[in-house]
């Protein structure tokens, strides 16, 4: 048989290529080296870190369970193998649900790695699988490379019990009662709430000057004040010099952003420094594609230089490394395979999220990106402590930042830091995919009390009339 596409990779971006090609009416073969489907976003990435920030919201709300009426429960206490019982039953629950949607849309799915062997012949690929040391192969008019990304390291240190990355993190017996985070991007900001709620002392050594330094700059500094706030020891501006095991623990070492040596022992040290993308061992050097710091070079429709091979997802160049932006990515390819209409992504309109306590919500320009654009920039901004839903649910750190062109008052970006910022940012995306206006914006109802209007009253605050602060 020939494919009309061949996916090599199942985690976001492969299984949603491969859903989407097939209500394309194409036939679809997806190839998945792991015993599952999901990738790291369902097994080892969001999906369960998500799981335990959940678990840390409950856990905090039980400390302040009489502030809300509730009475009774004496000294509640952590059961760890239950919490990772949970986490792992709703990544089993998903990864039923994808192998259902794969019969569901007649995918055929071919256990093995997978590899190109060269250019297409007669307008055909070939692709070998191998499984257990057996080779086999598969003939297709497209491939989509969707081979994700691995965890990258210091000093050429192999994870283990005591060094970890967002893999082991997520599976220790027990939480540490202290931790060394090196990153302080999503990942590492993210790790660092969770096990700071469970009870462990948490130092962050970040190298940039600042932490979820994709962030507005406003949203890095509040942050850090309120993970100071409570009790976390952040480290910008730090260069880590060493890590090494010692009969306890772990000591890492830094040069802080004066130039002077630091040290510090913790029981564990993740490491969340960023991802490599995985394009070795799937026969790149065997076609037209050229790496780029091992990334692959793609279009707006995600062709590389060799006809008819696509790549998504983590390893196309270019992207952030999000499981929304590879599933968009393979939404995108599959449309172009099939000769349907599509619309590129672009990066101003890409939600980013990090789900600590308190979330962090953005899409579009920062302040400073406005500026540097050349936009005359009028800023507006409502803090949660005005909004009565953030009252009712105790939680009112934080505020929304809306950045606007001073000229035709469209919407540049949205910046939120405070509860459910993670779903509320999903409004922003639409606004901006809108081309929304402050004026337009200001009239919009929002229903009261909720988290949402203090959107409106950020909107209103561009022009200095916000109704609530």
């Amino acid at each position: 048989m020939v494919y009309d596409v061949a996916i090599i990779g199942g985690g976001p971006a492969g299984y949603t290529a491969a859903i989407r090609a097939a209500q394309f009416g194409l036939k679809v073969a997806l190839i998945e080296k792991t015993p599952k489907l999901g990738g790291t976003c369902l097994h080892v990435g969001c999906i369960p870190t998500k799981a335990l920030l959940f678990n840390a919201e409950i856990w905090d709300h039980l400390k302040h369970a009489a502030d809300f009426g509730i009475e009774g429960l004496g000294a509640p206490t952590l059961n760890w193998a239950a919490v990772l019982k949970r986490k792992d039953g709703i990544i089993t629950k998903h990864a039923k649900g994808l192998e259902f949607l794969m019969k569901k849309h007649k995918i055929v799915v071919v256990p093995g790695a997978g590899a190109l062997t060269g250019s297409a012949v007669a307008g055909v690929h070939t692709v070998s699988v191998e499984k257990d040391g057996v080779n086999s192969e598969i003939r297709a008019k497209n491939v989509i490379l969707a081979t994700g990304s691995d965890a990258r390291t210091l000093f050429g240190l192999q994870p283990d019990d005591r060094i970890l990355t967002n893999i082991e993190m997520l599976s220790v017996a027990e939480p540490p009662k202290s931790l060394i985070v090196i990153g302080a991007g999503a990942v590492g900001m993210e790790f660092g709430s969770i096990f700071r709620t469970f009870g462990a002392e948490v130092t962050v050594v970040e190298y940039l000057p600042r932490v979820v330094p994709v962030e507005d700059e406003e949203i890095s500094k509040e942050l850090t004040r309120l993970f100071k706030k409570r009790g976390i020891d952040i480290n910008t501006g730090a260069k880590v010099e060493t890590i090494e095991r010692t009969e306890t623990g772990v000591r890492v070492r830094w040069t802080d952003q004066n130039g002077k040596p630091q040290q510090k022992e913790a029981e564990k040290v993740l490491v969340a420094v960023g991802r490599a993308p995985r394009t070795a061992n799937v026969g790149i050097e065997k076609t037209r594609i050229q790496l780029g710091r091992g990334f692959i070079p793609v279009n707006e429709a995600g062709e590389t230089a060799e006809p008819g091979v696509f790549a998504i997802g983590d390893i196309a160049a270019g992207l952030p490394q999000l499981a929304h932006v590879g599933a968009m990515s393979g939404m995108i390819a599959a449309a172009k395979i099939a000769g349907k209409s599509f619309r590129p992504i672009r990066k101003d309109r890409i939600p980013g999220c990090t789900y600590t306590e308190p979330q962090v919500g953005s899409v579009g320009l920062t302040e400073k990106e406005a500026k540097e654009k050349g936009y005359t920039v009028k800023v507006g901004k409502f803090p949660f402590a005005g909004n009565s839903k953030a009252t009712i649910l105790g939680n009112h750190d934080g505020f929304v930042k809306v950045i606007s062109d001073a000229e035709f008052g469209e919407i540049l970006g949205v910046h939120i830091l405070g509860p459910q910022a993670t779903e509320l940012i999903a409004e922003a995306v639409a606004v901006l995919e809108l081309e929304g206006t402050v004026d337009e914006l200001m009239y919009s109802i929002h229903a009261h009390p909720t988290l949402a209007e203090s959107l409106l009253d950020a909107y209103g605050a561009v022009n200095g009339m916000a109704i609530n602060a």
